[in-house]
C-alpha cells in the first residue's frame, strides 16, 4: 500500500525491554522495564502501556472522525486499550488487543455502530488488522 507520509515519529530503544526509549525531539523518555508479572522490576513503563496509550488516542481521535461524519456526539467519551502479551502456539509472543469506548448520552446500538466504525478507520487497526486479535466493546 502506497501512502504520502504526513508525519514520521523517531523513537531509540537502549537495552531493549530494560532500559530507556526516548524520541528525537526529547518530548519522550522514559525508563523501560518488564512488569512484575514478567519477572521485571516494573519500575518503569513497558512497550505494551505504551502500545496501549497510542492505539488508545489514536482510537478516541478516530471515533470524532466518524462522529462528525455521522452527525453524533461523542464529547466526554473516553477510549480505553488493553494491550496483553503472551505465548502463540507456536512458542513465540504475540498481542491481543480490547479497545473500550464509553460514550456518555449515545443511544447503546449508535454507540456500537460507532466504535466499529472508528476500528476501520483508525491508523492503529488498521496495522494490526489481521496480525492481532483486536475485541471491541461499549461500556454503557
Amino acid at each position: 500500500m502506497s501512502m504520502d507520509v504526513l508525519y514520521t515519529a523517531v523513537a531509540t530503544a537502549e537495552n531493549g525491554r530494560d532500559g530507556r526509549v526516548a524520541s528525537d525531539d526529547g518530548k519522550l523518555d522514559v525508563v523501560v522495564n518488564p512488569p512484575k508479572e514478567l519477572g521485571g522490576s516494573g519500575a518503569g513503563t513497558n512497550p505494551e502501556q505504551l502500545f496501549a496509550a497510542g492505539y488508545a488516542a489514536c482510537f478516541q481521535s478516530a471515533l470524532g472522525v466518524v462522529a462528525r461524519r455521522e452527525g453524533a456526539d461523542v464529547s466526554g467519551s473516553t477510549v480505553t486499550a488493553e494491550v496483553g502479551l503472551g505465548k502463540t502456539a507456536d512458542g513465540g509472543y504475540g498481542l491481543a488487543v480490547a479497545v473500550s469506548a464509553r460514550i456518555p448520552g449515545v443511544d447503546q446500538a449508535v454507540a456500537t455502530a460507532l466504535v466499529e466504525k472508528a476500528h476501520q478507520v483508525c491508523p492503529y487497526s488498521r496495522a494490526v488488522r489481521g496480525n492481532v486479535e483486536v475485541t471491541l466493546s461499549v461500556i454503557g
